[in-house]
């Protein structure tokens, strides 16, 4: 069980995208998941009256990655994900390295939508200054705010931010499209409000 940490702290970022290309999303379910869960304070703060509409477990190779929870208003439909205020909680099982989460945050965003190397070169830049390395019990919490940017949070304190609307739609895309390469946890993540695909 301690090979894993080891092995995302002393690879090439190469042996971890191959193994996140073999994951496979270990849905929780919905009513076990939500039971319990209380509104985490970044939430409760930045988007007011958020409610958790579902939670799923990433598993890489049998390995429990992180849990994650998606948080958002009433009247938000899987549909217009993408222009809803939300907040994506992630609960991290295990170390990784916050440079190998930005890289491979840039290509899953890839396979949702396309972006020159210019602008992946910025965003890879602006998170890699946001994501620090992460241990097991870390949450990284992302707020999506359409149209302005993303916010992120570390242990429910401020990190950075993107202001760039089409990083935003992407980032999030990469658990809430239709493209996601994780779909059995989208489907956990949007609960009854994933629409038919």
């Amino acid at each position: 069980m301690r090979a894993l940490p080891r092995l995302c702290r002393n690879t090439a970022l190469g042996a971890l995208t191959a193994l996140l290309m073999l994951a496979t999303a270990c849905a929780t379910s919905p009513a076990l998941a939500n039971a319990g869960a209380s509104t985490p304070p970044e939430v409760a703060r930045e988007l007011p009256n958020a409610r958790l509409l579902g939670s799923g477990r990433l598993t890489v190779m049998l390995f429990h990655v992180y849990d994650a929870r998606l948080w958002v208003r009433d009247g938000f439909t899987a549909a217009d994900a993408s222009q809803s205020p939300l907040a994506l909680e992630l609960e991290y099982a295990r170390s990784l390295e916050g440079a190998q989460i930005a890289a491979r945050s840039i290509t899953e965003m890839k396979r949702i939508g396309e972006f020159g190397d210019d602008t992946a070169q910025r965003w890879l830049a602006s998170m890699k200054q946001i994501f620090v390395d992460v241990k097991a019990g870390d949450r990284l919490t992302g707020l999506q705010q359409p149209g302005l940017g993303a916010r992120f949070f570390l242990n429910g304190k401020p990190v950075g931010e993107v202001r760039d609307a089409e990083f935003t739609r992407l980032f999030f895309g990469i658990w809430l499209s239709p493209r996601s390469s994780q779909p059995a946890l989208r489907d956990a993540l949007l609960g009854a409000q994933r629409p038919a695909s």
